[in-house]
C-alpha cells in the first residue's frame, strides 16, 4: 500500500542502541512509497552503518556538514525545505536537549532548526534518563514548540532494567506518520473561527478585571486547524504570544463586548466555531475616565454587570451544517456543570478541563480534557501537551461533523 507515495521524509538517527530499529523503520517508510533522506549524528554510526541505511534508502547518508575529500557542502537549509516531515528515531537525551535549546553542533540539529514542516521525535534511553526532570523539561519544551512526541514504551532496556524508555516500535511510528499525512488536508475548504485568551474589563485607564488565560490552548487549536487546511480566524483577547502561521488571521480585541461583536460577524459564515476564550462573566457598570486615587476613599465598591454570553449568542443564529464547540473550566462537580452548559448554550460539543487536574488549565503547556457531546457521548483524555490535545479535539470535531 503506497500510503506515503511522493512524501519527502528526513529520518534522523542518533547514537543509541535503538538505532538498529531505524533500519526497519526506514524500510517500512520506503515500502509505503516515501522518499527518505537519512541524517545521522556521528555517534549513531557507532551503532548502525551508513552503508546499511544508504542501501535501504537508495540515497547517500548525510552526517557531516561537508565531505572531507571533496569539500562538498551538505545544506541543512535545503533539507529543511525539501522535507514534508522530519522524524528523529531514536532520539537520545543528548539530542533532545540540543533540539530544545538550539545547540546546532551537528547536521541533524541544524536540519531540525531549518525544518519548515512537522517534526516527530521518538525518544529512546534508559528509564532513569527518561524520567529525569531535565529530559522531561526538554520534551515539554519541544512539545510547546510544536514537535510531536512519540512516547517511549515500557519494557526491557539495554541496561537489562525494565521500565519506560524503549523507542516505539517501527510499525507504531509509521502509523503516526500515516495519520499525520491523512490529517493534513481533512479540513481543506473549511472556515474555522476560534475565540482565544482572556478579556480585560476596564475599571479605569490603568486597572481592569481579567483572568490568567494565556491563549495557549486556543492558539494550539488554531495551529492544528490551519495545518489541516482550514481557513482560520482567531478572535484574540490580550495575550503576549501570537501564532506565526500565515494561514491564521488574528483579530485583536480587549473586552467581552468587543469579542462578542467580532464573533457574531465571523462565526456567521464559519463551518466550525470554537469558543476557547476565558471571557469575563462580568464587567464594571461604570468605567472611570481618570485613575481612581486610593487616598480619596478607604474602600471602593465596583458594581458589576453581566457580560454577553458569546457562545450562546452565536448559537442563537446557528445554521445547518455549522458546528459549535465550547470550553468549560470547572473547579467542582465538573461533568454535571459542563453538561448543563452544553445544553444551556445549545452547543454541539463541550471540552471540559478542571483546575483540580495538575498540569491542566491556565498558563500551562499541557492540558487534560474530557469531551462531551449532545448525544451523551463522553471521552476523557490523559494529560498531554496542548498541541496533542488540540489534535484530539479537532479529530473529535470532525467525527462529530460526519454524524451531523
Amino acid at each position: 500500500m503506497k500510503s506515503l507515495e511522493g512524501k519527502h521524509i528526513v529520518l534522523g538517527i542518533t547514537g543509541g542502541i535503538a538505532a538498529y530499529k531505524s533500519a526497519v523503520l526506514l524500510r517500512l517508510l520506503i515500502k509505503r512509497g516515501a522518499e527518505v533522506q537519512v541524517v545521522m549524528t556521528p555517534a549513531a554510526k557507532e551503532f548502525i552503518t551508513p552503508v546499511t541505511l544508504s542501501t535501504l534508502s537508495g540515497k547517500p547518508v548525510v552526517s557531516e556538514f561537508f565531505t572531507a575529500n571533496t569539500g562538498e557542502w551538505h545544506s541543512h537549509v535545503d533539507l529543511g525545505l525539501w522535507a514534508d516531515l522530519m522524524v528523529v528515531a531514536p532520539a537520545t537525551a543528548s539530542t533532545l536537549g540540543k533540539m530544545a535549546n538550539g545547540i546546532a553542533d551537528n547536521m541533524l540539529v541544524t536540519t531540525y532548526l531549518s525544518a519548515k514542516e512537522h517534526v516527530m521525535v521518538a525518544p529512546a534511553m534508559d528509564l532513569d534518563m527518561y524520567a529525569s526532570p531535565s529530559t522531561q523539561r526538554n520534551l515539554a519544551t519541544l512539545a510547546s514548540d510544536g514537535v510531536e512526541i512519540i512516547e517511549a514504551a515500557e519494557g526491557e532496556l539495554a541496561s537489562h532494567l525494565v521500565g519506560k524508555g524503549r523507542m516505539a516500535e517501527p510499525e507504531a511510528i509509521v502509523e503516526r506518520v500515516e495519520q499525520f499525512f491523512s490529517r493534513r488536508h481533512d479540513m481543506a475548504g473549511m472556515k474555522v473561527a476560534i475565540t482565544v485568551g482572556p478579556t480585560y474589563e476596564k475599571i479605569d485607564p490603568v486597572r481592569f478585571i481579567g483572568n490568567y488565560s494565556s491563549g495557549k490552548m486556543g492558539f494550539a487549536l488554531a495551529e492544528e486547524c490551519a495545518s489541516r487546511g482550514a481557513e482560520v480566524i482567531a478572535i484574540a483577547g490580550p495575550v503576549t504570544n501570537y501564532p506565526s502561521n500565515p494561514s491564521i488571521r488574528v483579530l485583536k480585541v480587549e473586552s467581552a463586548e468587543e469579542m462578542n461583536a467580532e464573533a457574531l460577524k465571523v462565526c456567521a459564515s464559519a463551518d466550525v466555531s470554537i469558543f476557547a476564550a476565558a471571557v469575563a462573566d462580568y464587567r464594571p457598570e461604570r468605567v472611570s475616565d481618570h485613575k481612581i486615587k486610593r487616598e480619596n476613599s478607604e474602600d471602593m465598591t465596583i458594581r458589576l454587570v453581566r457580560n454577553p454570553d458569546i457562545a450562546r449568542n452565536v448559537a442563537e443564529l446557528k445554521k445547518d451544517g455549522q458546528t459549535l464547540v465550547g470550553f468549560a473550566l470547572e473547579t467542582d462537580d465538573a461533568l454535571n456543570n459542563a453538561e448543563r452548559k452544553l445544553e444551556k448554550k445549545n452547543l454541539d460539543m463541550m471540552v471540559l478541563n478542571s483546575l483540580e487536574d495538575k498540569g491542566a488549565g491556565f498558563r500551562t503547556d499541557t492540558n487534560k480534557v474530557t469531551v462531551i457531546t449532545r448525544d451523551g457521548f463522553r471521552k476523557a483524555f490523559p494529560l498531554k501537551s496542548k498541541k496533542e490535545v488540540a489534535t484530539d479535539i479537532v479529530d473529535m470535531i470532525l467525527e462529530l461533523r460526519k454524524k451531523q
